[in-house]
């Protein structure tokens, strides 16, 4: 027994040196408290989330929310309603202009071979112009980078260029194999506009072989009028196939024709809701997604997910009644598919109201199972995080590591604010991305709540123990 007791002294010394030790080099650690905390957060948002259903309004009701559209203001006001309804602190809406292009009717495309026709499934790239009113006609090119095309220089006059390099199935992170292929759509007309091409299609940022032609934004930079030539994303089926049908055939012909029009920029709004912080009001953790979405589908996975996920950490904390000792705003950003517009605002006003934001976390990349977090901080922010991952393993958290923000937080980068993805499972987002097939029917009920409240527990902690 006086052993036991002996042993239980020097237990009780070492804590205590412990503890003096973490006071004493001001290294916060959690608790058994906060495994409570972020268990309930959990347990409410599996057995009593509202995410699901919001997301069911805002992909069923309102639909595809480009920017400028009827849509997108439709969402706006509904955004505000919700987080007013829901008792935030505050919320108001913030004004930015954004900009305001329109798909027109449906584009056709085909090819033919002697007197064979074969049908194509495509859409418009978004910020393209179009084609005559007749369409354009002409025999086509296929390269595999923008590399490749300049190199052909004047070669490429007079034809339709077809860029088809395809995503690297080897890379288990699939957002590396878009990040590997994404400068074709981005870039491929401006870089061959000035040889004089008819238009340019290109192979749908996917591993999906289906027949969804996936849209995106592209650009035309600063070159002249006269070297802007239409741009549309062709379906990997029909890319594979045309691909195949040139390799017998390279004088076939292909025809498109699209009617999108770019309109003058258009007013609208970022949509945020605060909870008031009971220590540090003037001090921010923003946690966001982008409203806009592309036109194609309902914006389900890209970025309704994240939008409801958002609003959903601030609804958690009320319910769990807890009171963040910063102030904490759900940021519904607007304009992130076609021009940043809302993201940079929002960091625009923040620098010019002086308002010292030490976090942010974006979730945009669709709502599929929880894995982890990506973070963009200085070196003792991103330790403390790290540290964090044995309390959110048990939640499937094991991805920490550093890396990239996000596109709509990042215009707050500062050496003391930390930007925060939400990585969820990579796997299927892009059989969805800017497709047609982004719907509501696309997303699980629970892989949804997992990650509002994966967000949640991390928010939580980023407010006791970020400094």
């Amino acid at each position: 027994m006086k052993h036991f007791f002996i042993a239980v002294i020097l237990l009780i010394a070492f804590s205590s040196f412990n503890s003096l030790k973490s006071v004493k080099n001001s290294e916060p650690t959690v608790n058994k408290a906060d495994s409570i905390v972020v268990r309930q957060l959990f347990n409410s948002a599996l057995s009593n989330g509202k995410s699901y259903q919001w997301l069911d309004h805002l992909s069923n009701n309102i639909g595809g929310r480009l920017s400028g559209s009827p849509q997108a203001q439709q969402a706006v006001e509904w955004g505000e309603k919700l987080m007013k309804d829901l008792g935030f602190d505050k919320v108001w809406l913030q004004p930015v202009m954004v900009p305001h292009w329109v798909r027109g009717e449906k584009e056709v495309a085909y090819f033919t071979i002697g007197k064979i026709k074969y049908d194509v499934a495509i859409c418009a790239l978004g910020g393209s112009v179009p084609t005559p009113k007749k369409g354009v006609s002409g025999e086509v090119v296929e390269v595999n980078s923008l590399a490749e095309a300049e190199a052909l220089g004047e070669k490429l006059r007079g034809k339709i260029v077809f860029f088809n390099r395809p995503f690297e199935d080897t890379l288990i992170e699939t957002f590396k194999s878009y990040g590997g292929c994404v400068d074709q759509r981005g870039g491929g007309a401006k870089v061959t506009g000035k040889f004089g091409v008819l238009g340019v299609i290109v192979r749908s940022m996917t591993h999906s072989i289906d027949n969804f032609p996936h849209t995106g934004a592209m650009g035309y930079g600063d070159i002249p009028d006269n070297e802007k030539v239409p741009a549309a994303a062709i379906s990997t089926i029909a890319a594979n196939l045309l691909s195949e049908k040139l390799k017998e055939n390279p004088n076939l012909k292909f025809y498109f024709k699209q009617s999108c029009e770019t309109l003058p920029d258009a007013p609208s709004f970022n949509v945020i809701g605060e909870m008031t912080g009971s220590e540090f009001p003037d001090t921010y953790i923003t946690v966001g997604g982008h409203l806009d979405s592309w036109d194609l589908g309902d914006g389900a996975h890209d970025d309704g997910t994240g939008i409801v996920q958002s609003i959903e950490v601030l609804r958690l904390f009320q319910l769990n009644g807890i009171k963040p000792k910063h102030t904490i705003r759900a940021v519904l950003f607007m304009n992130e598919e076609n021009g940043l517009r809302g993201g940079r605002k929002y960091a625009e006003e923040a620098k010019k109201n002086n308002e010292n934001h030490i976090a942010a976390l974006e979730s945009d990349s669709g709502g599929f199972t929880p894995r982890g977090f990506s973070i963009d901080a200085n070196g003792k922010n991103l330790a403390l995080i790290k540290s964090w991952k044995s309390l959110l393993a048990p939640y499937g958290l094991h991805d920490i590591n550093e890396g990239y923000g996000g596109a709509d937080i990042d215009p707050l980068k500062a050496e003391t604010t930390t930007l925060i993805s939400y990585k969820p499972d990579s796997q299927r987002y892009f059989d969805y991305h800017h497709a047609a097939n982004d719907t509501f029917d696309k997303v699980n009920k629970r892989e949804l709540e997992l990650g509002a409240a994966s967000m949640a527990a991390l928010v939580y902690l980023l407010d006791n123990y970020l400094q």
